[in-house]
């Protein structure tokens, strides 16, 4: 059986400040189930291709929040970025059924169907002949770091890592002996393999506690930087910069 090929359909392609913002929809296979993403480009001169970054959303958010915030700042910085809708947010809120997420198989479901999204993304920036597949990272905020982390564990184009207001699991999660079985961040952490990690944290944050941030952070080998902002779950613009030219410099 011949491998399924990645799909593209775009559905708005326009220049803006610094490059190129196109929407589109991505899939695996003809029947795969329809992925949307934000792709934003840099200005390219001749053949020359883009490091590149895949933007991992939070809980509720959606892949134009990434794309408006971190993956601009990244523009700026010569990087392309790619902000996919997560299962069951954005467009793909439509699916949503809180009775069903009470059981944790449901859960699970859901979870691995998130990974198996990230891949996708990875995969499809990677074939891209304005991105060089040598320079990719990933970017997670809150969800999007503890998915993240997973990801980047088990994809080794992922030469770079920032985990923006992520951490540990807390220390009482629902189902708690069979999510840290099968989504474990501790665990995944530790497979990154000397490839750089940043992560960024709010001294305040109340949702992704700072003792779950210093666990995982402990727990991740070299190279490796921790940095605090007076902030809570929501961070600065300022730290926004400071990851972009961050990821910058690792992804010379």
């Amino acid at each position: 059986m011949s491998p399924r090929r990645i799909h593209q359909s775009v559905r708005d392609d326009r220049p803006i400040r610094g490059g190129r913002r196109v929407t589109l929809d991505i899939r695996l296979g003809e029947a795969g189930e329809r992925v949307p993403c934000v792709l934003l480009l840099p200005e390219l001169a001749g053949d020359a291709r883009a490091p590149a970054a895949l933007l991992l959303h939070g809980y509720s958010s959606h892949k134009e929040q990434m794309a408006n915030s971190i993956g601009t700042v990244l523009l700026g910085h010569g990087i392309a970025s790619l902000a996919i809708d997560l299962p069951l947010h954005g467009e793909r809120r439509g699916d949503f059924d809180s009775a069903a997420l009470s059981n944790p198989m449901e859960l699970m479901r859901r979870w691995n169907g998130a990974k198996d999204d990230a891949r996708l993304a990875l995969n499809y920036l990677a074939a891209r002949a304005d991105v060089d597949a040598e320079r990719m990272a990933l970017v997670g905020y809150s969800m999007g770091s503890f998915l993240g982390v997973l990801v980047a564990a088990k994809h080794p184009a992922v030469k770079a890592v920032v985990l923006a207001a992520g951490g540990d699991l807390p220390d009482h999660t629902p189902f708690g002996r069979l999510v840290r079985m099968a989504a474990d961040p501790l665990r995944a952490v530790r497979q990154l393999d000397g490839r750089p990690l940043l992560m960024v944290h709010g001294r305040h944050d109340r949702t992704v506690t700072p003792a779950q941030a210093q666990r995982l952070f402990d727990a991740s080998p070299e190279p490796k930087e921790l940095r605090w902002w007076d902030a809570g779950h929501y961070l600065p613009s300022a730290a926004i910069d400071d990851a972009a030219a961050w990821l910058e410099r690792k992804l010379e």
